[in-house]
């Protein structure tokens, strides 16, 4: 089980993957393996001799960044692919692919899969927003909160400076759909993967005018009024739980994803629905959505990783 070493010292989102793993180390347990958890830096010569020499039957990836980089998120995949070492989920480019929201947003919009403009460069005087500023690597609703959501696009990159100077990394704007949110998971399975049930994410108690996004407060501060008051509900109508699940379905084909995903979807108030992300490799946590969303779905967490191993070897 590979992790990045950088988490032990990183902020909660980072920090998240020590449970993860150790919630993954009890269940392949049950199914009878022999984790061995490896945390992983930026020694590839070092991480190469470890693997060669405990020639593991699957590799179980679980490296979100790498050095804290997400930038770097395809690396340890690629050593594996270069090893000829089977390894769970997805590829090394459709991680890089997906991971870069900008290459990603391209490639939707070129095969026809509706997605929220971004906003070009020299723009900002006559583009109409809103829009929303997000990290184009970064993953974890990192440096997202209220004031990522721009109405004047002429102070965008006000925003987009401010967040490089706090987080480092490259920053964008897109187009923000104001909206529903969904979170489509999908399980490689045998003969075809599954779309496990759809949840929508509902914003309650937010104030008047406060922007219905899922921020970081609301996924890592569990004191915060954002973390209580985003709730996740399957109770989505049959005729958008069906589009939502055609929609992850053409980005899992599209991306060459593998193993599992998760696609994260707005519905504005004339009922389009479009992509905003997609996740590879999302977090396997007890706490988290993929898990929310195999519990509907009555799939153990055990048959779930089951399926993991075998799609990767």
């Amino acid at each position: 089980m590979l992790h990045d070493a950088a988490a032990a010292n990183g902020a909660a989102d980072a920090a998240d993957v020590l449970a993860e793993a150790a919630y993954v180390s009890r269940g392949l347990e049950s199914l009878g393996y022999e984790p061995v958890i490896v945390p992983v830096g930026l020694d590839l010569e070092g991480l190469q001799s470890t693997l060669l020499s405990l020639e593991p039957r699957v590799a179980f990836n679980l490296v979100e960044s790498l050095a804290g980089r997400g930038d770097l998120i395809h690396v340890v995949p690629a050593l594996l692919e270069s090893l000829q070492m089977p390894f769970t989920g997805c590829s090394a480019l459709a991680q890089w692919m997906t991971s870069n929201k900008l290459t990603a947003k391209r490639r939707l919009a070129d095969n026809a899969i509706a997605t929220p403009e971004i906003l070009p460069s020299g723009e900002a005087s006559r583009a109409r927003g809103p829009w929303i500023v997000k990290s184009v690597w970064e993953h974890a609703s990192l440096g997202l909160d209220d004031d990522s959501v721009v109405a004047d696009s002429g102070s965008v990159s006000a925003v987009i400076a401010r967040r490089e100077r706090e987080h480092g990394g490259q920053w964008f704007a897109e187009r923000f759909v104001p909206g529903r949110e969904l979170n489509v998971a999908i399980l490689a399975g045998d003969p075809s993967p599954s779309v496990l049930p759809v949840a929508e994410i509902r914003f309650e108690r937010f104030p008047a005018g406060k922007p219905h996004i899922v921020g970081y407060a609301a996924k890592w501060d569990s004191t915060s009024a954002e973390y209580a008051g985003t709730v996740r509900s399957f109770a989505v109508e049959p005729a958008i739980r069906a589009a939502a699940a055609g929609i992850a379905l053409e980005c899992w084909k599209l991306f060459e994803l593998g193993g599992y995903a998760r696609v994260d979807i707005r519905v504005d108030d004339e009922g389009r629905l479009w992509v905003l992300e997609i996740n590879a490799n999302p977090c396997l946590s007890p706490d988290a959505g993929f898990a929310a969303m195999l519990e509907a779905a009555r799939i153990p967490f055990g048959d779930a990783l089951a399926r993991l191993i075998a799609d990767a070897t």
